[in-house]
């Protein structure tokens, strides 16, 4: 799935995309490329060299880089998203979250998909292992669906809705406004 085509469940979840959008994790950029043939501008940042070229090839907008690095247009996203697991990105979703929120318009939303209930709240260690190797341990989570409404209150979100489409658990979470008040004088 994570190199083929955007899957109907994902087609229609992306129709709720206003742009500009950041994809976080674009990993081959499929879904960064597929906003971007329909006209909405999307950026994909993923850490890894190869996934960029890759999603450059497939025609998306796609820069290396972390979501916990400096990123271009912060505080203007008005759409984040978080599919394929990387709700899971650097083991600690509600670091991951907050970060979100702090990148997103005030009045973003982030897009992500969750595990299927009941899975609960998992860090662990994972690798990478393919054709040509193992590669370096990470830290990963995974994050049951039911578990999304507290995880996005702790981290400057309300969950708006959620779904299952395709077998899949889909979220949509509006940012809050975690910005200070203006200053000015006090009457």
């Amino acid at each position: 799935r994570w190199v083929g085509p955007v899957a109907i469940e994902e087609r229609r979840l992306l129709r709720r995309a206003r742009g500009p959008v950041l994809d976080i994790g674009c990993g081959p950029g499929r879904h960064a490329a597929h906003l971007r043939r329909h006209g909405i501008r999307a950026l994909g940042i993923d850490v890894s060299h190869g996934a960029v070229s890759v999603a450059r090839r497939r025609g998306a907008l796609a820069i290396r880089r972390s979501i916990f690095d400096a990123l271009p247009s912060e505080r203007r996203w008005r759409t984040a998203l978080l599919l394929d697991g990387n709700i899971g990105i650097g083991g600690d979703p509600g670091a991951l979250l907050s970060r979100v929120a702090d990148i997103l318009s005030a009045d973003g939303v982030l897009l992500a998909e969750f595990d299927a209930p009941g899975t609960g709240h998992r860090r662990r260690t994972v690798r990478v292992c393919s054709s040509r190797g193992v590669g370096p341990a990470f830290a990963w989570a995974t994050v049951g669906i039911d578990a999304g409404p507290l995880l996005a209150e702790a981290s400057g979100f309300r969950l708006r809705r959620a779904w299952c489409d395709g077998g899949r658990w889909f979220a949509e979470l509006n940012a809050l406004d975690r910005r200070p008040p203006a200053c000015g004088p006090t009457s």
